[in-house]
């Protein structure tokens, strides 16, 4: 798996609303090579961008994403809770993200983020909709379920188990589930563990940095890629 070194967090980090259109496109203008964002399921089954199983922390709606359809959260704002320069910023499906980040030529990282118990289903759904799409991606999840249900979908779509910090089981649970990398946060990644994933042939990226020393010290350690708020730290050539 070949990795952007530097990856903006949920569409353009904190330069934008997250999980947001508007994110993508600031990250292609700041020359990002890949982004990273967060997809569950809306009442409809319609995989849309959105990181909480609530609306209230990004949005102007409330309640549970998966009760609503995804036609009513597009008229939810989800760019003033940010800046007011964003007003009015609607919340994206999967679909629109994924032609988006196509014609900008992004890379992309869709982070599979299930509300509870509708792991299999989003993992299927997700997948489906990942392998219409023309750009290049990976797939991602902290759930085993939700990655296998992927996989059962769309078994050529490169796949990453996500974990806050590397388990004394790795080995297996990788084998489980067929991924190819391993995401870890960067708090939880000790020289040891790291060395060892990378020794049994699986890039590791490491999730949220935003120093460009800690960057640093991490591809020097090797890390493949940082998922960074901060991408403007870094120059087009450094991505």
């Amino acid at each position: 798996m070949i990795y952007p070194r530097i990856i903006a967090h949920r569409c353009g980090g904190a330069l934008a609303p997250e999980n947001t259109l508007a994110g993508l496109r600031l990250a292609a203008r700041l020359g990002c090579g890949g982004v990273e964002f967060d997809t569950m399921l809306a009442a409809d089954g319609v995989p849309v961008l959105m990181h909480d199983e609530t609306l209230e922390r990004t949005t102007s709606g409330c309640g549970r994403v998966a009760d609503l359809d995804s036609i009513s959260l597009a008229r939810f704002d989800a760019g003033s809770r940010h800046h007011p320069a964003f007003a009015a910023e609607p919340v994206p499906t999967l679909e629109e993200a994924l032609r988006l980040c196509a014609a900008l030529g992004l890379w992309a990282n869709v982070e599979i983020k299930p509300a509870a118990g509708q792991e299999v289903v989003t993992g299927q759904v997700v997948a489906r909709h990942a392998a219409a799409a023309t750009g290049k991606l990976l797939l991602s999840s902290f759930s085993s379920r939700a990655l296998l249900a992927a996989a059962d979908e769309a078994v050529q779509l490169p796949r990453a188990m996500l974990f806050e910090a590397i388990p004394a089981d790795w080995r297996e649970r990788l084998m489980e589930t067929g991924v190819c990398a391993l995401h870890s946060a960067a708090s939880g990644l000790s020289v040891d563990a790291l060395q060892a994933v990378r020794d049994a042939g699986f890039p590791v990226a490491c999730y949220t940095v935003n120093r460009r020393d800690e960057a640093e010290r991490l591809f020097a350690m090797g890390v493949s890629a940082v998922f960074t708020d901060r991408p403007d730290l870094w120059t087009p050539a450094e991505m």
